[in-house]
């Protein structure tokens, strides 16, 4: 019994070493098959301009490549420098590898903008500094893409690829398609003939990475495009001045007269650069998308101020046939014009900065960082602009709904104004006596107010005046009757009444209400008849002989305490 519990110990126990050293096995020929053959492209054969054999730059790792590359190119030695270059794709009878290598040089120089820090020091290229989420990370890779450039409709990679020559080892050279690209990439962002005239000595790094011709070419560029601006700005208010004021094209002129100054500025300043000097390096990557941003936004300038000067012209040449009171298909008509013009407005900015978006490649070389955080930076800015993004929908949502349309007459605020415009986030008001009010869209969405033409423009003015407790109120009645029969302001005299409506120890507040055809005329009527009931009480008042009889006009009264009732009486 004994015997045979040992035995079934040593079986578990050799079964276990059995398993451990099969896996121990299978782990070391996995390594071995990852290990044994490099991650590369084979070729036939290494075409880059140098002897079999002979390296005469570091190319065992991209980081190593893109250095002593670069150094050979400062030093002019191309004929090194193209030992970086897979030139299989070349025709042999263009393959000329100096010139190539300084062509790309040139490229790398001027044009392309890459981060030293992101190339990799390893023979296998493996990105040692992600994250563990990324799913390249510990991935070893045979071709990198280290920036771009925009050839005719297309975009052209500049890519690195590590290949190997039956018996050579792996090396790391700017691939074929790139070097095959490098002519017509060259005929584009490479010196003008401006440039290549030019004495060597200005052709010669200055600072930075500016050569002297550069230096000395900014500020005149910049000066051309200045006076460029200058001149434009002049023309305009010149042709301002032969204009009239209250004319189309001076507001449109006056509109355009700062966009277009920029537009001249942004675009003189492209012009030069691209046709005459062709700035490189760093100086060139922040030039390149601030004019971008400049013209794209001269040109929306230009867009929105046309069509809001148009619709402002509209607008203000029908200001009075839009407050009369038969013209409520026109207010509404120029409200959803004034809702239309907004989202128009909002449709052109997006328009633009999708333009900006795409033009300046930010989707390419931000592209992973911003689909990362996209939804972060979408809720910050939607609780940073909350207020006015919901200034705006209420603009619109007053423009359809209209509750406020251009022309109508509202009471907002204790004063009696007409609607002028409306706009994103307030609306602009115009009060009986030539103010103007600015007032926030939202009052009209969250608050009540007055609106005496939406539905028609007739309205009962009232007059509230206050007369003596021992006032005849019929007779008063008779000089109103009179008024209201006469008034060519007053509609329906039969809806006219007069009526006490408050009572006190001093006197009592009658209450006289007539229509009329519109607030404009009604406000006149209203001061008319406080007139005629003010006179005819005093005509009535002064007509009394002595007290008790009927008084209209208010008393103050005294009661004397000192006198007995026979001195009273």
């Amino acid at each position: 019994m004994g015997n045979r519990h040992t035995s079934f110990i040593r079986g578990l126990i050799a079964l276990f070493y059995a398993l451990f050293a099969f896996q121990a096995v299978a782990q070391s020929d996995r390594t071995v098959a990852e290990d044994s053959k490099a991650f590369v492209y084979e070729v036939e054969r290494l075409e880059n301009g140098t002897p079999a054999g002979r390296i005469p730059l570091d190319l065992d790792t991209p980081m190593g490549l893109m250095e002593s590359f670069m150094a050979a190119g400062e030093n002019g030695d191309w004929s090194r420098a193209a030992a970086a270059l897979d030139l299989a794709n070349v025709d042999a009878a263009e393959r000329d590898p100096d010139r190539f290598a300084a062509r790309l040089y040139d490229l790398m120089h001027r044009s392309v903008a890459f981060d030293w820090a992101l190339l990799p020091d390893r023979p296998d290229a493996v990105d040692t500094t992600t994250t563990s989420k990324d799913p390249m990370a510990g991935v070893a890779r045979r071709s990198l893409t280290i920036g771009h450039l925009e050839l005719a409709n297309r975009t052209v990679p500049i890519r690195l690829a590590r290949v190997q020559a039956p018996g050579g080892e792996p090396v790391w050279v700017f691939s074929r398609q790139t070097v095959e690209n490098v002519p017509a990439l060259y005929d584009i962002y490479g010196p003008t003939r401006f440039e290549k005239s030019l004495p060597p000595v200005l052709r010669q790094q200055a600072f930075w990475t500016l050569a002297w011709w550069e230096a000395i070419a900014l500020p005149l560029i910049l000066f051309v495009a200045a006076l460029a601006a200058a001149l434009t700005y002049l023309g305009i208010a010149r042709l301002r001045r032969r204009q009239e004021e209250d004319s189309r094209l001076y507001g449109v002129w006056q509109a355009i007269h700062v966009p277009a100054t920029l537009l001249a500025f942004a675009g003189t300043f492209a012009l030069v650069r691209l046709t005459l000097f062709r700035l490189s390096g760093p100086v060139k990557d922040l030039l390149d998308p601030l004019q971008l941003v400049l013209i794209i936004a001269a040109i929306v300038g230009i867009a929105l101020s046309v069509i809001e000067a148009l619709f402002d012209f509209a607008t203000s040449q029908r200001t009075d046939e839009l407050e009369s009171p038969e013209n409520n298909p026109d207010r509404n008509f120029y409200t959803k014009m004034s809702a239309i013009r907004r989202i128009v407005t909002v449709m052109i900015l997006l328009a633009g900065i999708g333009f900006l978006l795409v033009a300046s490649n930010l989707s390419s070389t931000l592209g992973f960082s911003i689909m990362a955080s996209a939804g972060i930076l979408g809720l910050v800015l939607a609780f940073a602009a909350r207020k006015v993004l919901g200034d705006i929908m209420a603009s619109v949502q007053i423009a359809f709904a209209q509750t406020a349309r251009i022309g109508d007459a509202i009471r907002y605020d204790g004063q009696w104004c007409y609607v002028e415009k409306i706009g994103f986030t307030h609306l602009r008001l115009r009060t009986w006596d030539e103010r103007r009010l600015i007032a926030p869209v939202s009052d009209f969405t969250s608050d009540s107010f007055e609106n005496w033409t939406k539905q028609e423009s007739r309205l009962m003015m009232h007059v509230e005046l206050e007369f003596d407790n021992r006032a005849d109120v019929e007779a008063l009645r008779r000089p109103f009757r009179e008024f209201v029969e006469n008034d060519e302001d007053v509609v329906d005299p039969e809806d006219a009444k007069c009526q006490v409506i408050a009572q006190n120890a001093q006197a009592m507040t009658v209450r006289f209400m007539a229509r009329s055809t519109d607030p404009k005329c009604g406000w006149d009527m209203h001061c008319r008849l406080r007139e005629h009931m003010l006179r005819a009480a005093s005509e009535m008042d002064a007509a009394a002989e002595r007290e008790p009889v009927p008084a209209y006009l208010p008393r103050e009264r005294e009661v004397r305490m000192d006198l007995t009732a026979a001195e009273e009486a």
